[in-house]
């Protein structure tokens, strides 16, 4: 489970082996062994024990900003495994294994994005021709992108394009599909116009620290990307990766508000747009966390959502070991 600790001035000890948790209005514990992860959201006390214990049972604690930006992290300072990792990393980075890499993680974004248009269209019999142009255009991208051979520094552009313009169709999908009161134009980022993009912004930073955590634990570099660029403290692995996984956050936040869950008073105005406050976060947390708890049928097992992406992380791992001519990403 992941312990989230949204209110002001909160408290995070150790008791025995259990962290103990006080608010204003509340205190509570958790045994450490049910805690997969810390995310602090606000202004909070943590004692030095409390940290001792969550990096002794390799629980990460993570800081959020208002925004749902991680800005900070306390993890153990072990090295996630072999070096032979990094150094596979670099050299499939440099080769055309780095554009195939690249066009399976777009490609598995690509099919998310159609299968949950699918989905979708199908329980909106009235919107369904609509939605199913939109589809068309998805994969028409899609068969682009397959299409397209060389090394990832000559065509990352052009990747790049292709994803940007269907993410412009996937979006204007959603904001069709959406009640009136809550239709977008398009994305928008720190801070968002409006609420879809509120409560979307928050939900892909939660799943960015996993994807990142994941990559840790696997031993991936999450600095050396594929098609992401290498700038300055960017994290371009964990962009990489965090495409084949954002479904998870799309569909929890579409579903909250189909199912007519968001409420108004989730959201505070700020200077520009707005942002989701205490109210808004715990109603979204709980949305992510049933979603990342569902189990489905993976590679011939049933496994929670949330493990998808560990697997992967080592699947990934496991290939640069073994020097593979292909890393099969099958369907995530």
């Amino acid at each position: 489970m992941q312990l989230v600790i949204n209110t002001f001035g909160a408290y995070l000890r150790k008791q025995g082996d259990c962290f103990l948790v006080k608010n204003e209005d509340k205190t509570f514990e958790v045994s450490v062994r049910k805690v997969d992860s810390i995310l602090i959201t606000t202004g909070a006390f943590l004692s030095t024990d409390a940290i001792k214990a969550a990096i002794d049972h390799n629980i990460e604690i993570l800081f959020m900003d208002e925004f749902g930006e991680p800005y900070g992290r306390v993890w153990h300072p072990k090295l996630g495994s072999t070096t032979l990792i990094r150094r596979r990393q670099l050299e499939y980075a440099g080769d055309v294994r780095g554009l195939n890499l690249a066009k399976e993680w777009i490609g598995a974004k690509f099919t998310h994005q159609i299968d949950f248009l699918k989905k979708l269209a199908h329980a909106r019999p009235e919107k369904e021709a609509d939605i199913l142009v939109y589809v068309q255009r998805l994969e028409e991208g899609r068969s682009k992108l397959q299409a397209l051979t060389g090394m990832i520094d000559d065509q990352r552009g052009t990747v790049m394009g292709l994803e940007g313009a269907a993410g412009r169709t996937y979006f204007e999908a959603l904001s069709y599909i959406m009640p009136d009161r809550y239709k977008f134009q398009g994305r928008s980022r720190q801070p968002a116009k409006d609420e879809f993009n509120c409560l979307l912004n928050y939900a892909y930073g939660v799943l960015y620290s996993m994807v990142e955590k994941a990559c840790m634990i696997a031993g991936l570099d999450p600095y050396v990307g594929f098609l992401h660029t290498d700038n300055y403290n960017k994290q371009s692995l964990v962009f990489d990766l965090m495409e084949m996984f954002r479904y998870l956050a799309d569909q929890t936040v579409v579903y909250l508000f189909s199912g007519r869950k968001v409420k108004q008073d989730w959201f505070d105005t700020v200077p520009g747009g707005l942002t989701l406050n205490k109210e808004g976060k715990a109603g979204l947390i709980h949305a992510l966390n049933e979603t990342f708890e569902t189990s489905v049928r993976y590679r011939n097992r049933n496994i929670k959502q949330r493990d998808i992406i560990q697997f992967e992380c080592h699947r990934i791992a496991n290939a640069f070991i073994q020097g593979s001519e292909d890393v099969d990403m099958g369907r995530v």
